[in-house]
């Protein structure tokens, strides 16, 4: 089994958390709770009791050099993402960190860099990556049941302008790193990688990207994608792939729910629900204990290459967009 240790006593760790128990209920223990790490020993005990974790550390460093602990999930700010992977690594611990993986390119080439000269497992845990509904969205657009896609349009948006990590410019906030990482990582796994990239947004006050509107070409003769990330609108969650015959709905592209196939009548021709799942995040801890047992340094459905070449799309985006980090201009100046 895999002892994973959780940075982070948010949200996102408690669903991780929460996902690892169920799977020692309904599946087997191939990934163990080890322990959970908060600046706050109090938060982090609070955290253990909630979910029956065995450690409490009420500090980073203390979890990442525990003998208890194989791998780490990095479930703090994308700001903090590359000073604790980078730490954690340093201990000898495997790594997997929530998306977007850091905060830009060089960042990420860093890790990853560093990861293979350590002979250690990094990986992102974008979980659209690892789930079913990946290959069965894929296998239906290839199939060419309403023809070949033109266009796909796909929009996430959730009314979180205010929150800490979206709002504030030190923690890496914004729309696209939070949610347009979600329709640029489909538009890639399904449609390939595009010619060239258009990116248009509205700013916060603060400096930060808040409605973003991206446009991809894959090729000279199409087909195109038109994706939008909104952190002041609620957006229908949808993806659909238009086609020369029909059209392919997503449902809800952030956690694929059904994919329906209509033809150019609008009639239902197919429809395919998600497979059942535990929460979704059940597929990427699989496969990256097992890629650990295996002494892969990556796992099959995020490698390498494709973290990296996705944060350098989303640097170039960010570029046109003109939103720069404060800890990237630090580091500059």
């Amino acid at each position: 089994m895999v002892k994973i240790g959780i940075v982070g006593a948010g949200k996102i760790a408690g669903v991780i958390a929460d996902t690892v128990n169920k799977m020692n209920e309904a599946i087997d223990d191939t990934v163990v709770l080890g322990g959970i790490a908060s600046r706050s020993l109090d938060k982090a005990k609070a955290f253990a009791e909630k979910y029956k974790v065995p450690k409490a550390f009420g500090s980073y460093q203390e979890m990442f050099e525990s003998d208890d602990i194989d791998l780490v999930y990095i479930a703090t700010p994308h700001s903090e993402h590359y000073e604790n992977a980078m730490a954690a690594l340093k201990a000898g611990k495997h790594v997997i960190v929530e998306k977007a993986f850091t905060s830009n390119a060089e960042q990420a080439k860093d890790l990853i860099k560093f990861a293979e000269e350590k002979q250690l497992l990094i990986t992102e845990a974008i979980w659209t990556r690892y789930q079913p509904m990946r290959t069965i969205i894929r296998d239906t657009v290839e199939s060419g049941i309403v023809g070949s896609p033109r266009l796909l349009t796909a929009t996430l948006g959730y009314a979180i302008e205010n929150v800490e990590r979206i709002a504030k410019p030190e923690l890496a906030g914004g729309a696209l790193l939070d949610l347009g990482v979600y329709p640029l990582n489909l538009a890639v796994m399904i449609l390939g990688r595009p010619k060239w990239v258009v990116a248009q947004g509205i700013k916060s006050k603060l400096g930060v990207d808040i409605d973003d509107c991206i446009t991809l070409q894959f090729g000279g003769h199409g087909p195109m994608a038109i994706l939008g990330a909104s952190v002041t609108s609620v957006s229908d969650r949808r993806a659909v792939f238009h086609c020369e015959d029909g059209y392919i709905e997503i449902e809800n592209v952030n956690n694929p729910e059904s994919i329906k196939v209509y033809d150019n009548e609008n009639k239902l021709l197919r429809e395919a629900k998600c497979p059942t799942q535990i929460t979704g995040y059940e597929y990427e801890l699989i496969e990256t204990a097992e890629a650990i047992k295996e002494g892969k340094l990556e796992c099959v459905s995020m490698p390498h290459e494709a973290t990296i070449y996705m944060m350098e799309m989303m640097d170039d985006i960010r570029k046109q967009l003109e939103v720069k980090y404060p800890f990237e201009e630090n580091k500059k100046n």
